[in-house]
């Protein structure tokens, strides 16, 4: 069985989703992918002490705080793949960014590969389920472009500048899926 529960946020009405003891998702309204790997309706549950530190955690993000990942209770669903993929999210320090190129290559070098594919990589982040918290908002196309975000390009941008992140070297993609 699995719950959601919404959480009022500074961009817009967001919907946590919790296994009962666990977060298994977080998703932005009209997010791509909404919902994840979640195979069940989620049933409304407002009061589960999960969502209670959730709500906690992310009021405190958006109130300037740096709230790390690990404070909570995440157990999203997704294959071993993309579970290596997004313990690398959690580990990108607020207020920075990282490209799908070095992900992969992190990643490659945590399977003692010699290579690994940066769209096999971008695949994983625009899938996370639990946005804001693992951060995929903090990873950018290898010469700044601000594309991949399931989000969204302006819900990206905000987050990345709530953070305090130099935007000027950032770009915003004319065309393609991001947008």
């Amino acid at each position: 069985m699995y719950y959601s529960a919404a959480c009022p946020s500074p961009l817009g009405m967001l919907t946590l989703g919790s296994d009962g003891e666990h977060l298994i998702g977080l998703w932005l309204e009209g997010q791509k992918y909404f919902g994840g790997a979640v195979r069940e309706a989620l049933e409304e549950r407002d009061g589960l002490p999960v969502f209670d530190a959730a709500r906690d955690w992310l009021a405190r993000y958006f109130a300037g705080e740096k709230p790390m990942p690990s404070e909570l209770p995440l157990c999203p669903i997704g294959g071993e793949f993309r579970q290596r993929v997004w313990r690398l999210l959690c580990q990108i320090p607020y207020g920075e960014t990282t490209t799908y190129g070095a992900l992969a290559r992190a990643l490659a070098a945590q399977m003692g590969r010699p290579s690994m594919s940066s769209q096999a990589v971008g695949g994983a982040v625009g899938h996370n389920p639990i946005s804001i918290i693992i951060p995929c908002h903090r990873v950018v196309g290898s010469g700044g472009s601000l594309t991949g975000y399931a989000g969204g390009i302006a819900a990206k941008l905000r987050l990345l500048e709530h953070e305090g992140v130099e935007l000027s070297r950032l770009s915003v993609p004319k065309r393609g899926t991001a947008l």
